[in-house]
């Protein structure tokens, strides 16, 4: 506290001490929100692996203007980008039984098998093409991994996930 020339005593004022306050929180919350990010560290899982290497091949076609196959290699573990050149892998990070699979967008009459109370599609596709306009061949993918296996139907216009119902409410 300071005393001013008319004897008054100074001091901080209510708005000064909770402006202090709102930044030493806006402080705070920015460096919890950065170091937690940092330090989880997950790694992706399956899912988030698959549609990254979607991405990856779809901006390869675009960029290239050339169509681009992507493919699963399990013995590898990874993704294969080949356009014609050259075959660019992406390892995938995940458990050692993980395999993905490649289906048409239609599920075939005689494709399904009962393999440990999960039912599982056994006529794959060696690959699918990206285009270079954007589109990706018509396709879902299965991602089988501890004997479970589930599916993740892409729109063949964005290469992107297939919204359900559900998700278009609001």
């Amino acid at each position: 506290m300071t005393t001013s020339g008319t004897g008054n005593k100074g001091a901080f004022t209510l708005i000064e001490i909770l402006l202090v306050l709102a930044l030493i929180g806006l402080m705070g919350w920015i460096f919890v929100g950065a170091s937690s990010a940092m330090l989880s560290g997950q790694a992706k899982g399956p899912d988030e692996q698959f549609w990254a290497a979607c991405a990856a091949a779809r901006k390869e076609a675009l960029t290239e203007g050339k169509s681009v196959l992507l493919s699963f290699d399990p013995k590898a573990r990874g993704f294969v980008l080949n356009d014609g050149a050259q075959a660019t892998p992406i390892p995938v990070a995940g458990p050692e039984d993980l395999t993905i699979d490649f289906h048409p967008a239609q599920a075939l009459s005689g494709s399904l098998v009962l393999v440990g109370g999960t039912l599982v599609e056994s006529q794959p596709m060696p690959y699918v093409t990206f285009y270079s306009d954007g589109t990706c061949t018509a396709f879902r993918a299965q991602v089988r991994v501890n004997a479970g296996a589930h599916i993740l139907s892409v729109d063949p216009w964005t290469c992107a996930p297939v919204l359900s119902a559900s998700d278009a409410q609001p």
